[in-house]
């Protein structure tokens, strides 16, 4: 009896089976018949006859050359000599299927993300590629560029002169002396990650991830740290930074002490911040806004001009790479990698062609009083909570900042605008 009952349970299972494997094979004859292997608006042939790389580029690199800079944020010239460095990491072989991507389609596309923020289906559509070609020819394109150039054009100073070429850049261009770099941090608005809870939502009301930098006397990127998440603030993010813990170590290589122009008494190099750092002999900042005396009131100018160049830096950033002032729709790895792309470009094109962000930024005239530069009528990069937290500025570097703050009031220290702009009482 067992043994009739178990032949039946497997008739009975095998006719199930057969049952579902004749459904699945209605569905799969009556699915419809794929129309084309690659549809014929984004052939090999289409892309070149009509697409904007080998169409519009073309034609704006004869007959415009303004146009063709605008296009991709960089002469012709340049993006020919950054595609050269990179065409051999991202340029793909030929298959018997289909011919791999142009290396130049593949940087012209991420370039105009990066430019205009136009998203993923628009540029298919322009460059008549796959909406997936796309996605990863912008990654792989942003990978690249970071591998290659990098090092280059945004290397950290690895010596104790090289933080002094940066110091004396400060103190021509500036008068501020013994300035290491401006630090500030901004928000990079992205759409809400999945499973992410509150972590990336910001106090501004959006989602976001921070951009903290430390920046040259020309505007220029020194190091970057894009790890941080819309809900930290500046010193948080400072404080586990990788720079401040090479600072605590000492192995960062900070010149030593010396003296002030036309001083005799040794003094700390420094980075500059705002109120949302701690005061520290190694990073100075202004005074709090009450109880300002004259002195105070001119030390605060020196060191917020001096401070200018990384709100800029910031401001040129956004201004040529304008993904960066909208919301952007990828997760936060592939939004970190298209910030630091966009930082070696603005470091690359400040390098190779500084005229071209200088009509961007704030300048001073034959007075010295700001003209601001174009970066500040767009949408720009928002700023990062500073959060009160008393008692966090240290007694040593109380003591540094009066000091410094005595010797930019004295004659050696002082320029002659800076009462007026200032805005010392003189009665």
């Amino acid at each position: 009896m067992d043994v009739q009952r178990r032949a039946a349970v497997v008739l009975a299972l095998e006719i199930e089976y057969q049952h579902q494997l004749l459904i699945v094979r209605r569905r799969l004859l009556q699915r419809r018949a794929r129309r084309w292997w690659v549809k014929p608006w984004l052939t090999p042939a289409r892309r070149l006859e009509y697409g904007h790389y080998n169409r519009l580029m073309q034609d704006l690199r004869v007959e415009d050359e303004n146009a063709f800079a605008n296009y991709v944020r960089m002469p012709a010239h340049m993006f020919d000599e950054l595609l050269n460095r990179i065409s051999p990491v991202i340029q793909r072989r030929d298959t018997h299927m289909r011919p791999a991507l142009d290396a130049g389609i593949k940087l012209a596309m991420t370039l105009r993300h990066l430019a205009t923020g136009d998203g993923y289906r628009t540029l298919q559509y322009d460059f008549r590629c796959g909406y997936c070609m796309v996605v990863w020819s912008v990654q792989e394109v942003c990978q690249a560029i970071i591998q290659e150039l990098k090092d280059d054009v945004m290397p950290l100073p690895r010596t104790k002169e090289d933080w002094k070429a940066i110091a004396q850049q400060f103190q021509e261009r500036w008068n501020l002396p013994h300035a290491l770099g401006a630090l500030d941090g901004k928000h990079i608005a992205i759409r809400k990650p999945q499973n992410s809870g509150s972590v990336f939502y910001n106090y501004k009301g959006f989602f976001s991830v921070v951009l903290l930098a430390l920046v040259d006397a020309d505007y220029k990127f020194i190091w970057i740290d894009t790890g941080g998440e819309g809900h930290q603030s500046d010193a948080q993010l400072f404080g586990a930074s990788e720079l401040k813990e090479c600072i605590d170590d000492n192995t960062i290589n900070f010149p030593d002490s010396d003296p002030l122009p036309s001083d005799n008494r040794d003094t700390p190099y420094y980075i500059l911040g705002d109120d949302a750092f701690p005061l520290r002999t190694f990073l100075m900042k202004p005074y709090g806004r009450r109880a300002l005396d004259n002195d105070m009131l001119v030390a605060n100018y020196k060191f917020s001009r001096g401070r200018r160049v990384v709100e800029n830096g910031f401001g040129i950033l956004a201004n040529r790479w304008r993904c960066f002032q909208g919301t952007l729709e990828q997760g936060p790895d592939v939004v970190r990698l298209l910030v630091e792309t966009g930082v070696i470009l603005h470091n690359l094109l400040r390098i190779r062609f500084p005229a071209i962000g200088n009509a961007e930024v704030d300048q001073e005239e034959e007075e010295h009083n700001i003209i601001p530069g174009a970066w500040r009528a767009d949408q720009h990069l928002q700023e990062i909570p500073q959060f009160n937290a008393p008692n966090r500025d240290n007694r040593e570097g109380k003591v540094m900042r009066d000091y410094i703050k005595a010797f930019f009031n004295s004659e050696a220290g002082s320029v002659p605008w800076q009462e007026r702009l200032a805005g010392v009482n003189l009665n």
